[in-house]
């Protein structure tokens, strides 16, 4: 019987080939303001989810495009949840722009323990089980270890239609000063990897939603990521709010760049 890495490895790789067919051709419209979905999403998810719950129909299915009554019903169900998101960077899809991805994991509770990651426009794939190595294209890969953030190549998500007013704006600024430079990519999965591969050293985001991440989380923890909450709490996989950096020290100093102002 095929594992379920394996089987998230092919049904990403199913995904992610769509997602090539249809670049730059598919129809797009706003789920809200500036919250992007097109056709290539929804043809992604249902070739994974068939291939998925075809071969594995004992586990749950939830994925960013599935309806608020299959969501819940997926979290309610007590099951294994695949947890897929098929497009993840949809603006930079919509733009032609490098930095989509598509996600897949396999969470037991508040743990995933398959992650798979798969970047269709240059064929890398992104994999870690609970118990094994961080992997890209099935070669072991490890966090930066950078302990100082003037040393630190920093990332971060805004939320669609992010204003001036929006904490976020200030966290920015204040890791904008004292970083070596920052960056907003557009995947938060792919900035996990990146994390994961010691491209990135830390990186933060405060909105944005499971699907997002749970494949990313497990593949950087994996290579050795530091992982919590903005306020410093443990990380929470059902309400990602969090900060990750390549080592210990770096991750005490973003903790203390993201607090609000007088704490």
């Amino acid at each position: 019987m095929q594992s379920p890495l394996d089987a998230a490895c092919e049904a990403a790789r199913a995904g992610g080939k769509i997602l090539r067919e249809q670049l730059g051709k598919a129809a797009v419209r706003e789920k809200a303001p500036a919250d992007l979905v097109t056709d290539a999403d929804l043809a992604s998810q249902q070739a994974i989810e068939r291939m998925l719950t075809a071969r594995f129909p004992q586990y749950a299915f939830l994925g960013e495009e599935s309806s608020a009554e299959q969501q819940a019903a997926a979290t309610a169900s007590g099951k294994p949840i695949w947890v897929v998101d098929p497009l993840d960077g949809t603006a930079n899809f919509v733009h032609r722009l490098p930095g989509f991805s598509v996600s897949i994991a396999l969470v037991e509770g508040d743990r995933p323990t398959v992650g798979v990651v798969y970047d269709p426009l240059v064929d890398v794939l992104y994999a870690a089980n609970w118990d094994g190595q961080a992997t890209k294209n099935g070669k072991p890969i490890g966090a930066s270890g950078c302990e100082q953030i003037g040393q630190a190549m920093v990332c971060c998500s805004f939320r669609p239609g992010v204003s001036r007013q929006d904490p976020e704006v200030n966290q920015f600024l204040n890791v904008l000063e004292r970083s070596q430079s920052l960056r907003r990519l557009g995947s938060a999965a792919l900035n996990l990897c990146y994390l994961a591969e010691g491209c990135l050293d830390s990186y933060w985001a405060t909105s944005i939603k499971t699907w997002d991440v749970a494949a990313g989380y497990l593949i950087a923890k994996s290579a050795g990521v530091q992982f919590s909450q903005v306020d410093g709490s443990e990380f929470d996989l059902w309400q990602p709010r969090f900060v990750a950096s390549g080592s210990p020290a770096l991750q005490q100093t973003m903790l203390e760049c993201l607090a609000p102002p007088g704490k």
